[in-house]
C-alpha cells in the first residue's frame, strides 16, 4: 500500500519538497497531501517587492493549482491545520477535515515580529509578509504622505522599497542598532549603503527605539525613547521573524526556548515520523531565514523518505547578494573578522557609492570571507574561493576589482572550481551537475534551467552558469556564438554587418529580414544602436523612437523625480560669456538646478518633458547642440587649458579637444565613451581614464585608448607615441569603428580590450599595422558618419511631428504632470530660491 505524506504549509519551502518528491519519481510510493493557509498556491516571497512594480500575482505564484492535480496532489488552500493527533497520526484542519498520515512534514514558516510597542493595533500599521499585506498597504498609501519602516535590516529595506513604490512622499527607515543591516554589513559599509539610500529619498534614523505609536485610532506618529516624535501616517514593521511553531507546540513537539521546531540533523523533530523544514525549524540551534538553506532541508527529507541516499542537513553557509532598493549589498564567508586574525583589503569609491572589503588569511593564500555594497558583480566567484579553499592569485585585489591594465578577464576561472562546488545553493546544484549536463546536449541557459533548476531560485548564479556553460563548451571545440537574444539567431558582429550589407534602416526592416517574433527590451534598443552606428540618422524617425532606451526616447536623462536633465554641448569646455548668460537666462525661466559636472559641461536638472523643446531651442538659438548625456555615444572631450595660458603647456590642448569633440559628437557606440585632451604629462585633463586620451609631448601627441572610471576603474594603454595631430585623428577613427564593429551591446571599451584576444598589442597591430587590410574603409565609414552628423535637439526643434512628441498627456499637450514635482538637491536650498 502506499504511504502517506501530510505537508502543512504551501509556502516555497513546502512547495520545494511537493517539487523535489515528484522530482524522485514517488508518485507510486506515496500519496501527497498539501494543507496551506492563503487563499493562493505558493509564491515567490523572495521577490514580493516586485508586486509594487508592476508583477502580477500570477507572475509571483511558483506553480498554479493545476500544477499539483496534474502530479496526482491534493491540496487544501485556506485551511490551515490546527492540531495533531500524533497517537493516531491524524491531522485536523481548520475546517474540520481529518487526514491521516505516515509522515507528517511542517513547513509553516514564521511570521513577522511585532514588538510590544503600546499602539501597535491602530489603523495604518502593517506588516511586510503575505500578498495580501501588500494589497492592504497599496490602498492605505493612497492616503497616505508620510511612511516609515521598523527595521534597518534585509526585510526593513526591502519594505522602504515598497514605500517608495507606492509614491509617499517621505519614507523613514528606524534602526535600533547603530548600523544598517547589522547582521551582514560592517559600519564602513553601512555608512556607504546608508549614502546610497539617503540619495534615493529614504531618511535614515540609526539608534531609534519606539517607544509608542500615537494617534487617534490611525497612526499620527512615533515616539522614540530619545524623546524625538516623528510624524508619520503609515507604518511597516519589519524587525524580524519567528518561527510558526504554534501547532508543534500544541502537538507536544520539542521546541527552542526562543520558538522553533527541534529538528536532528535528518530533519526529524522529536517524533521520527514528524518532520520540520523551513524556518519553523530550529537546526543546529538556528532558525535559517534564508530560501536557500530551506530547499535543502526539503531535499534531505526527501531522500529520507525516498531511502534515496543518506543525506543529512549541515550548518548552511549564510552568505547573501541582493539589490536592495536598486543597490547590490552581498556578504560572504567570515565577514567581520578582524587584523591581526587576517588581512583585510578596502576598496572605496565615495563618488560611484561602492565598498568592497575581502578578508584573506594571513598567509595570503586564502580568502576568508567580505562584504560588498553598490557593485557585487564577482560575488559568485568570491563566494567559491571561500567555499573551496581556492588558493589566491599574486594580487588578490583582483578578485574584488577585475582584471585592470590589460589582464585578461573571463569566465574562464570558474572551470578551476572542483566538480562538487555548489554553483546554485538554491536548488543544491554543483559545478559537475552543470558541466555533465551541458556535455550531454543542455547547452544553454534555459535547458539548465529546466533540467536543474538551477538558476530559477533567487538567480544570482546564473553569471556563473552562463559562465560554465560557455567554458565547457569551449574546451570541446565548440565554437561560442554570444546571440543577440531569442529573437536575432546573430551575434552583434554578425548583426552588423548584415544590417549594412542589407541596408535596413529601420528595426522592423531588421527584425522582419533577419529575426522573428515580436523582439524585446534586449534586442531593440542593440540594433537602433546598431542603425544609429551604420547611418548617424536622426534617431527618431522611421519609427525607431519606440526601440530606443528611455533617455535617448526623450532626447535627455531622466531622473528620479520624473523630471529630464538637459545637458548642452561644450566643446572643450571652452564657452563664451553670452552663452553662459543664456544658460543662466534659461535656468532661471523654467526654474532647473544647475551643477558644472566633471566633465566641464553644464547640467540643468528639473526639466519637465513638455517644456524640454523650448528649452532646447532656447539653447539652439544661443549656438548650443545637444550634448549627448542620453546615448550611448561620445560624451566629452575634457580639456586643460594647455600651451595658451599655463606655463608647462606643450600644445594647444583646448584646441585640438574642440577638434576632437565636433568630430566625434553624436557617433553611436555599443556604449557610451569619453575622451581627453591634456597640455602635458602634468595629465590635468585626466586622460589616461578616459575612453580615448590624448596628452601632449615634445614631439607631438601620445594616445591612450580603453581607459574606463565607474564600476571598473581601469587606466587606458598607450597605443601610439609622438604623432602628429592628423595620424592622431586616423588612428581614432580606426580605433573607433573597430570597436562599434566588434563589441557586445553595453560593453565600455576596457572590458572590450580585456576580452580582445591578443589586447593591446593586436589592437596596435589592427589600427597602425593595418593587419585586417581595414583601416581605409574605417577611415572612410568614420568621415560618412562626421558628415551625416545633426543636432538632434535642432531637428526637434524645427519638426513640428518630432515636437508633439514631447508632451505629458497627448489630449492636454500643454498640461504638465502633476506628480512631477521638483527636489532640490541639497536640504538646505528651497526650491523657491532657484526661481526667484
Amino acid at each position: 500500500m502506499k504511504k502517506k505524506i501530510v505537508v502543512v504549509g504551501n509556502g516555497m519551502v513546502g512547495y520545494k519538497f511537493c517539487e523535489k518528491l515528484i522530482a524522485k519519481d514517488a508518485a507510486q510510493e506515496f500519496d501527497l497531501v498539501v494543507f496551506g493557509e492563503e487563499i493562493r498556491p505558493a509564491y515567490d516571497r523572495v521577490h514580493l517587492s516586485a508586486y509594487f512594480a508592476g508583477k502580477t500575482v500570477e507572475d509571483l505564484t511558483m506553480a498554479p493549482a493545476s500544477w499539483y492535480a496534474e502530479n496526482g496532489i491534493t491540496l487544501h488552500l485556506s485551511d490551515p491545520i490546527v492540531d495533531i493527533d500524533r497517537d493516531a497520526k491524524t491531522v485536523r484542519s481548520h475546517h474540520g477535515l481529518v487526514e491521516a498520515y505516515d509522515y507528517l512534514v511542517l513547513a509553516t514558516g514564521s511570521a513577522a515580529f511585532v514588538p510590544p510597542i503600546p499602539g501597535v493595533e491602530k489603523d495604518g500599521v502593517f506588516v511586510y509578509r503575505t500578498i495580501e499585506d501588500l494589497d492592504m498597504m497599496q490602498n492605505h498609501a493612497k492616503k497616505a504622505k508620510k511612511g516609515a519602516v521598523i527595521g534597518g535590516g534585509l526585510l526593513g529595506l526591502e519594505a522602504a522599497k515598497a514605500l517608495l513604490d507606492l509614491g509617499l512622499e517621505e519614507t523613514h527607515v528606524i534602526e535600533f542598532a547603530p548600523r544598517l543591516m547589522p547582521r551582514q554589513v560592517d559600519d564602513a559599509g553601512s555608512k556607504m549603503l546608508q549614502t546610497k539610500l539617503e540619495e534615493l529619498g529614504l531618511k535614515i534614523h540609526l539608534n531609534k527605539n519606539t517607544q509608542e505609536i500615537r494617534g487617534n485610532g490611525a497612526i499620527s506618529s512615533m515616539l522614540f525613547a530619545d524623546g524625538v516624535e516623528l510624524e508619520v501616517d503609515m507604518l511597516v514593521i519589519s524587525a524580524g521573524i519567528k518561527p510558526r511553531d504554534e501547532v508543534a507546540r500544541i502537538a507536544g513537539l520539542e521546541v527552542g526556548v526562543r520558538g522553533g521546531v527541534i529538528v536532528n540533523d535528518y530533519l526529524q523533530t522529536s517524533d521520527p515520523n514528524i518532520y520540520a523544514i523551513g524556518e519553523c525549524a530550529l537546526a543546529h540551534h538556528m532558525i535559517y531565514g534564508l530560501v536557500a538553506p530551506g530547499y535543502e532541508m526539503a531535499d534531505v527529507v526527501v531522500n529520507q523518505l525516498v531511502k534515496d541516499k543518506d543525506k543529512s542537513f549541515k550548518p548552511f553557509d549564510m552568505s547573501t547578494k541582493l539589490k536592495l532598493i536598486g543597490v547590490d549589498v552581498a556578504s560572504f564567508g567570515d565577514a567581520f573578522i578582524q587584523e591581526p586574525n587576517c588581512q583585510t583589503i578596502v576598496y572605496e569609491n565615495s563618488a560611484k557609492g561602492i565598498y568592497k572589503r575581502i578578508n584573506i588569511s594571513n598567509d595570503g593564500k586564502y580568502l576568508l570571507g567580505g562584504i560588498l555594497i553598490g557593485d557585487a558583480e564577482q560575488y559568485n566567484m568570491l563566494l567559491q574561493n571561500v567555499k573551496n579553499q581556492t588558493v589566491l592569485p599574486p594580487d588578490p585585489e583582483d578578485l574584488m576589482l577585475g582584471a585592470r591594465g590589460g589582464k585578461e578577464e573571463s569566465g574562464a576561472g570558474v572551470m578551476a572550481l572542483p566538480d562538487d562546488a555548489s554553483i546554485c545553493s538554491c536548488e543544491a546544484i554543483s559545478k559537475g551537475q552543470i558541466c555533465g549536463e551541458v556535455l550531454a546536449g543542455n547547452n544553454t541557459l534555459d535547458a539548465i534551467k529546466k533540467c536543474t533548476k538551477a538558476g530559477t531560485g533567487c538567480g544570482g548564479c546564473v553569471p556563473m552558469v552562463k559562465d560554465l556553460i560557455n567554458e565547457t563548451m569551449k574546451s570541446q571545440g565548440v565554437y561560442i556564438r554570444n546571440i543577440i537574444c531569442e529573437h536575432f539567431d546573430y551575434t552583434r558582429q554578425e548583426l552588423f554587418d548584415l544590417v549594412k550589407i542589407k541596408g535596413y534602416k529601420t528595426y522592423e526592416e531588421a527584425l522582419d529580414g533577419l529575426g522573428h517574433g515580436d523582439g524585446c527590451e534586449t534586442c531593440k534598443p542593440a540594433v537602433a544602436s546598431i542603425l544609429a552606428s551604420l547611418w548617424n540618422e536622426m534617431i527618431l524617425v522611421k519609427g525607431n523612437d519606440t526601440v530606443q532606451d528611455s533617455n535617448d526616447r526623450y532626447l535627455a536623462n531622466i531622473q528620479k523625480n520624473g523630471t529630464y536633465s538637459v545637458v548642452p554641448r561644450i566643446p572643450g569646455g571652452e564657452i563664451t560669456p553670452d552663452k553662459l548668460i543664456v544658460i543662466g537666462q534659461v535656468a532661471l525661466k523654467y526654474g532647473l538646478y544647475t551643477k558644472i559636472t566633471g566633465g566641464q559641461r553644464i547640467d540643468l536638472f528639473g526639466a519637465h518633458v513638455s517644456d524640454l523643446p523650448a528649452i532646447w531651442e532656447e539653447l539652439v538659438n544661443a549656438g548650443f547642440e545637444s550634448g549627448h548625456a542620453y546615448g550611448k555615444a561620445l560624451r566629452t572631450v575634457k580639456s586643460c587649458v594647455g600651451s595658451t595660458w599655463c606655463r608647462f603647456g606643450l600644445h594647444d590642448s583646448v584646441s585640438f579637444a574642440i577638434e576632437i569633440e565636433e568630430r566625434y559628437r553624436g557617433l553611436r557606440a555599443p556604449h557610451k565613451f569619453k575622451s581627453a585632451v591634456s597640455g602635458c604629462t602634468r595629465e590635468c585633463a585626466e586622460a589616461q581614464s578616459k575612453d580615448f586620451g590624448i596628452i601632449a609631448t615634445e614631439k607631438g601627441w601620445n594616445l591612450y585608448v580603453c581607459g574606463n572610471g565607474g564600476v571598473k576603474p581601469q587606466h587606458a594603454l598607450l597605443l601610439a607615441s609622438d604623432i602628429d595631430s592628423e595620424t592622431c585623428i586616423k588612428y581614432i577613427d580606426r580605433f573607433l569603428m573597430f570597436y562599434i564593429k566588434t563589441a557586445e551591446p553595453l560593453t565600455r571599451t576596457a572590458t572590450w580590450l580585456n576580452k580582445l584576444d591578443g589586447g593591446i598589442d593586436y589592437l596596435k597591430a589592427v589600427v597602425i599595422d593595418d593587419v585586417l587590410g581595414l583601416n581605409k574603409q574605417f577611415e572612410d565609414e568614420m568621415n560618412m558618419l562626421v558628415e551625416a552628423y545633426r543636432c538632434e535637439w535642432k531637428e526637434v526643434v524645427t519638426n513640428p511631428e518630432l515636437r508633439k512628441r514631447f508632451t505629458h498627456f497627448v489630449n492636454a499637450p500643454h498640461v504638465k504632470d502633476p506628480n512631477v514635482k521638483f527636489e532640490p538637491m541639497r536640504d538646505q536650498i528651497k526650491a523657491a530660491e532657484w526661481v526667484k
